[in-house]
Order: C-alpha cells, then sequence, then structure tokens
C-alpha cells in the first residue's frame, strides 16, 4: 500500500491507540449526515457527546436547589472551579497552585500585565511576536497607552527576517542584547497562531529574565496542543483560552497561570475581586482583602457554572488520555499529513509551519500561490472546514482527540485537486 492511499491511512487508524477518542464528539455534517472533515480545532474544537450530561446535571441542580446548589448537589458550585485545577495543571505542565480557570483569555491577559507590566521611566518597553494574535497586539497597545507611552515607539516587534515566515531566536537574543534594559515585559504566543510556530518557552524565559524582564505566554494555541511545562519554563504568567483544541464551547473560559515564586507576594499589584479572597472569611463581606495563595488571588468573580461544567467535560477525557500520548499522536499524524501535502507536488503550495515536530503542534499552515479566498470556499463545498487566513494561507489542525488518518488523506485528495483544477 502506497502511503497515499485510503487504505494505507485506513490502516494507520486500525494501529491508532486512540482512535476511539473520534467516537466521543459530535461532527458537523453534510446534507446527506456523512460527517465532515473537520479540520479547525485551532479555532474552535468540537463538542464533547459528554458536554449536554455534564450541563444537565447542573441545570437540574438549579432546578432542585434553587441558590443552595451552591453548597450541596453533585458537584457545589461554590468550590466548582477546584474541580477543574488538578486536571487543567497536568495539561499545561503546572502545579495546581499555579493554575486557575476564569474569565476569558483577554480579560486574564490585562490582569497579568497589571501585575507584571510595571513600568518605570528606564523600563517600559513591551516585546512581542510581529505577527501575534491582533487581540494580544490591542490588549499591549492599549496597557501601554493607558501607562502614557506611545505603542510606536514602546511596542517591539520580534519579526522574521525578509523572505522568511518564521521568527529566529538569534535575533530575539540580539534585540535583548541591544534593548532589554528598555523591555519591561515579554510576551509571545506559542504557537503562533498564523505560521504554527511553536517557540522555545524555557529558553526564551531564561533569556527575558536575564535582562531583567518580566516574561509571560499566550497559549491560546498550545494549551491542549503543545506540552509547554509553564512551571519548569518559569515564565511569569501565562493565559490561554478552552474553546480551541480543549473542546469547551464556543465563548469559553479562559486559563491562567502564575509561577508558584509570586504565589504570596503580597506587594505584586493587582486588581481584586471577592473571588481571590481567604475563602474561610469570603462571606464576612467586611474584612479587608486578603488574598488566596497563587493563581486563585487573580480571581474576581464567581464563575459561570454551565461554562466550566463543559470544561469539566473535555478536561475529563484529557485526564483519561493523557497529554503524552496526545502528543505522541500529534507528532505522527501531523507528519503523516504534511508527507501528504508535500506528495501533492505542487509548485503553488507551500507550508509554511516549521518541518521540525518540536517546533509546532497539530496545526500546519499551508500558503497558496495566488490563491484567495476562493480556495477556501472551494474546500467547504467539498466538505472540508478548514480556516481561511488573509492573504493565501489555509490553517489546518490534525487534532489528535478526533482527527483520523483517513481524514488527512481525504482532505490531500480534495485538495490537490482544486489546487490543480486551478
Amino acid at each position: 500500500m502506497h502511503f497515499n492511499s485510503i487504505a494505507y491511512a485506513k490502516e494507520q487508524d486500525k494501529q491508532d491507540t486512540l482512535a476511539s477518542y473520534r467516537n466521543q464528539f459530535l461532527f458537523p455534517t453534510d446534507a446527506d449526515g456523512n460527517k465532515l472533515i473537520y479540520f479547525c480545532g485551532n479555532s474552535l474544537g468540537l463538542q464533547p457527546k459528554t458536554v449536554s450530561t455534564y450541563l444537565q446535571e447542573e441545570l437540574d441542580a438549579w432546578a432542585t436547589y434553587g441558590v443552595e446548589g451552591h453548597t450541596k448537589g453533585k458537584h457545589p458550585w461554590m468550590p466548582y472551579h477546584e474541580f477543574l485545577t488538578e486536571q487543567m495543571a497536568a495539561v499545561v505542565g503546572a502545579k495546581p497552585l499555579e493554575v486557575v480557570i476564569m474569565n476569558t483569555l483577554t480579560t486574564n491577559l490585562h490582569l497579568m500585565m497589571v501585575s507584571f507590566y510595571r513600568p518605570t521611566s528606564k523600563r517600559y518597553k513591551i516585546l512581542i511576536e510581529s505577527d501575534a494574535f491582533p487581540s494580544d497586539k490591542y490588549a499591549v497597545e492599549s496597557q501601554l497607552k493607558f501607562h502614557g507611552y506611545n505603542p510606536e515607539e514602546s511596542l517591539i516587534l520580534w519579526k522574521p527576517r525578509p523572505g522568511e515566515n518564521l521568527c529566529r531566536m538569534e535575533d530575539l537574543e540580539q534585540i535583548l542584547e541591544e534593548e532589554g534594559h528598555s523591555i519591561a515585559l515579554i510576551l509571545i504566543g506559542s504557537p503562533n497562531y498564523y505560521t504554527g510556530q511553536s517557540f522555545p518557552l524555557k529558553k526564551i524565559a531564561a533569556l527575558g529574565h536575564h535582562y531583567g524582564c518580566k516574561v509571560g505566554f499566550d497559549l491560546a494555541h498550545g494549551a491542549g496542543n503543545i506540552q509547554p511545562n509553564l512551571h519548569d519554563s518559569e515564565a511569569d504568567f501565562a493565559v490561554w483560552c478552552t474553546y480551541k483544541y480543549l473542546n469547551s464551547g464556543p465563548g469559553s473560559l479562559g486559563g491562567c497561570f502564575v509561577h508558584e515564586k509570586h504565589a504570596t507576594d503580597t506587594a505584586l499589584k493587582k486588581f481584586s475581586g471577592w473571588w481571590g479572597h481567604n475563602k474561610k472569611t469570603r462571606f464576612q463581606m467586611r474584612d479587608d482583602f486578603e488574598m488566596l495563595p497563587g493563581a486563585e488571588g487573580w480571581q474576581l468573580s464567581n464563575p459561570p457554572i454551565l461554562s466550566m461544567a463543559a470544561v469539566r467535560a473535555s478536561l475529563d477525557i484529557f485526564h483519561e488520555v493523557g497529554m503524552d500520548a496526545l502528543r505522541a499522536k500529534s507528532i505522527k499524524l501531523t507528519g503523516y499529513l504534511e508527507q501528504l501535502i508535500k506528495a501533492i507536488d505542487n509548485e503553488k503550495i507551500t507550508i509554511i509551519t516549521p518541518e521540525n515536530p518540536e517546533e509546532r503542534g497539530c496545526q500546519l499552515s499551508i500558503q497558496v500561490k495566488n490563491a484567495n479566498r476562493k480556495l477556501h470556499d472551494q474546500l467547504t463545498e467539498a466538505g472540508v472546514i478548514s480556516d481561511w487566513r488573509e492573504p493565501d494561507v489555509i490553517r489546518i489542525a490534525p487534532t489528535p482527540l478526533y482527527n483520523s488518518f483517513e481524514d488527512a488523506c481525504l482532505f490531500c485528495e480534495k485538495l490537490k485537486k482544486i489546487v490543480d483544477e486551478k
């Protein structure tokens, strides 16, 4: 069997020890009820079939107990976020003390910058990758303006070299050597949402700290995809969403990591709310604020339980499978898809994502010369749900929990047909 045959792909699926998990997710279908090829987990993960059960449990608790659901029922609402902590910590490689599920991604990013972007007259700049996700760029620009700085002068961009798509570590080292003394914060998204490039987090954190900078990471495209090993990275903080690879539903809650070295630092500036207060005296109401240790201390409000129920449903699956097994399949499946795309052998097609599995997650960004959104529309018509990014890139993510080797093979057959016809 040739590697780009459906028979070969099906054989790989038979050997895949995680193949059965595909049946735990709900797929969009065509008019005839056939599953579409869903390669868009980098934008919105598929719904686990267990989500409706987990949600109904809390709806029933609300109906049965009313306000007393905060303390009664199978999963009382008062400590509900704690049911998620250990499993979420395992996904991102952190200690439970360092992780909390709360708010949404950009809200958490702003809360982290309140604490970890503390500009002075000499150290006030922020460094991000040049093609950071727009919300990150907007957030850091607004923080700079809030503190009275001009982003055109105070925002440093880590750029690929002319004619290249990927950022080089030696260029970051050069930037820090030249301007490290004036940089207050380094904020890097990993993997990069556009190219899929994953960065060496521990190396970046060490480099930043060497020059006296605070270092944070946006893992919107990393949590549930790569293994960031946040505690060992020594990063000051990280933020992420849960609706992409973590499959918790549109607009669902975000995650936040604060390294344990900051766990009891009461000198850190922060915006506070009652859910970050000592749990034992939280409802005495009139006490002065007493911060909880660790990431929990950054909480503001009591959380939305229905959204957290969806997060819990997904994390239970991740806990059962384990990130080591998921990452192993991801490397194999993404490598297979890369091999198939290259075998199309069309000079119009280039993969701009790094070839080294250590420098990417499961996303592959395919650049198609002289293409426009029509190509994406044709793929959609052919039964493929992917993601288009201007000017000429299709982002696809063979997510290991629910995508198959057969998905990869069928996608490439459809892509080849469309490109060859053009």
